[in-house]
Order: C-alpha cells, then structure tokens, then sequence
C-alpha cells in the first residue's frame, strides 16, 4: 500500500458539516490547479466518529458537498429532537434505566444504511482507517480497509461503531476477527485520528523511512473555546462532569495529536481548524440557526487569505 499523501477527519457530531465545506474548498482548489481529485490526490484516509463517516463516504467516492447534505437533511434524524428523545427514553426506561444514553441511534442507523447500503471496508475505493474502542477488551479497535480480516464488514457498522459517543449514544455490537466486541466512539481512542494514519504509513510503504517524506492533511471540525469555570472544574462531581467530560477528553485529544503530527511532519503537515462560536459548539445541535452558523464559520474560513496560501502550498505538495 502507497500511502505518502495522508487525509485524516476529525469527528465532531454534527459539526462534521464543517469538514465536508473543508474538503469541498480543498476540492475545488484542485480543480483550479487542474490537478486531480481528492480520491486521486490522497492515497490514505483516516476518520474518527463523524469524521470515520465522510471518510468512508469518500472512499465510495461521494462528493464532499453530497456528504455535506447528510448533515443538512438528516440531522433531525441521526439527533432527534426534545419530543423525539422522550418519547424513546420513556420506551427505554426499564430496560436501560434511567441514565440511558440520549438517543436509541435509530435514527443514527436509518441514516447510514440510506448512505452506504451493504457496502463493505473491502469495496472503498482508497484504503480507509477508522477508529473505535471495544468495552469488553478495553482495547483500541482500528479498522483498516486494506485488512483482509476486515473487507467483509459493512461500512455502515463501522461507522455506527465510531460514532457511539459515550452518553450520546448506545455502544454498538459487532464480531470483529471471530471476536465478538462492545463498540464505542472513536473519539475515546483518537478524536483527530492523524497519528494513526501516519502510523499505517510508515508501516505499510517501503518508500516512507521518516515522517518528514509525509505529506499530512487534518482537517479537523471547529475548536470548541467555552470554557469551564474554576468554581465549576472544583466543584463538578460525576453527574455534573457526565456530558461536559467527553467534549474535554476529544478536544483533548484532538489538539494533542495535532501537536505532535506537527511536530514529526514538519512543513509538509497542515491543519485546517477555527474557533467556534461560543453557545453553537454542540454535538448534537441541529438548529436552523446553529447549521447556519457552522456554514458561515467554514466559508470565513475558507476566505481567509491564510487559508487560501495554506492550500496552495499543500497542492503544491501532493
């Protein structure tokens, strides 16, 4: 496997909108140079959690303005509203007990089957790698396309795998190499799945001897800046730590991995990210006004004059 030229997503619920207007403005800058496709240009993708869903997405060869779409149109669905939740925990009560996790993933699962059907890992057109975690071993679970162990999966439950976000939704089971495992999001192993990309990198082609022969882009899904407190940080306990942990643990992550790619890439890695909007950082947020404000933050983005060096340096590059 030839894999010089690295695309890694970050997840980011339904900030991944955010993404796929990234990599449409990384499309089109190729178009403009004349240069090939985001297909033909990357030759490996990694993706975690929403990130694992444009990855595989991109591996069939939907555009990223069609994937932008699932987020516009599906939202509700994949995250249904206050009625919607009730009305299913109510069902779920007395089999999941009070703390069940904030959606049943119907909707969540409707949604991936429309997009990717009975598509399997082994039929994606580039090589793919998406991560997860398996409760019962406690391991990191990475699924890798060019795998012969794990052509035969659907990538429909591999993404649902990578997107079970602790409290969001519930973990998801699947045999995975004769062993049967308990899914959760890839965001707890590596939320900027980056560092895992290059590690398949340097392993599977000869030509790669140091990272510095990478060529590396991030594109990552918003950074969240709503901060917490020092008297909440002192005084949380468990209940009040339960859905603000996990955004803290897959930022976290997020930016450590970009550190160190950064760091071993050199000027060959780039990373596309910006702030959020304090209050429209969610999740799970699928508002009219929370979608618009994600598209207005990633066309800024894409506008900015630093932006628009950055991609011709990284097309330069590929």
């Amino acid at each position: 496997m030839k894999a010089r030229r690295i695309l890694s997503i970050d997840g980011g619920g339904i900030r991944g909108l955010v993404s796929c207007a990234w990599l449409q403005g990384v499309q089109d800058a190729l178009t403009d140079a004349g240069r090939p496709g985001l297909l033909e240009s990357f030759n490996l993708v990694a993706g975690s959690s929403t990130g694992a869903v444009i990855a595989c997405g991109l591996g069939l060869g939907l555009p990223p303005a069609q994937m932008a779409r699932l987020y516009r149109e599906h939202g509700q669905r994949i995250f249904p509203g206050m009625a919607s939740r009730l009305w299913s925990r109510a069902g779920r009560l007395f089999r999941d007990g009070p703390s069940a996790p904030r959606y049943d993933g119907r909707g969540l699962e409707s949604v991936l089957r429309e997009v990717f059907g009975t598509a399997t890992l082994g039929e994606l057109r580039m090589p793919v790698v998406i991560t997860s975690y398996d409760t019962l071993s406690r391991q990191p679970v990475i699924f890798k396309s060019f795998r012969p162990e794990h052509q035969s999966l659907r990538v429909r439950d591999v993404c649902r795998a990578s997107t079970a976000a602790p409290t969001y939704f519930p973990a998801h089971p699947l045999v995975v190499e004769g062993q049967a495992c308990s899914l959760i999001d890839g965001g707890v192993v590596a939320n900027n799945p980056t560092a895992c990309a290059i590690a398949e990198a340097i392993r599977h082609d000869e030509r790669v001897q140091h990272c510095q022969q990478l060529t590396v882009l991030s594109v990552g899904s918003g950074q969240r800046n709503r901060p917490i407190l020092l008297k909440q940080a002192r005084e949380w306990g468990a209940l009040e730590w339960a859905i603000p942990i996990i955004d803290v643990l897959f930022d976290g992550n997020t930016d450590s991995v970009d550190y160190i790619a950064r760091q071993i890439v050199g000027s060959s890695y780039y990373r596309m990210q910006a702030e959020l909007v304090v209050g429209l950082d969610d999740l799970d947020d699928v508002s009219a006004t929370n979608l618009a404000a994600l598209d207005a933050m990633a066309s800024a983005y894409l506008a900015q004059p630093a932006t628009r060096t950055m991609l011709r340096a990284l097309i330069a590059d590929l």
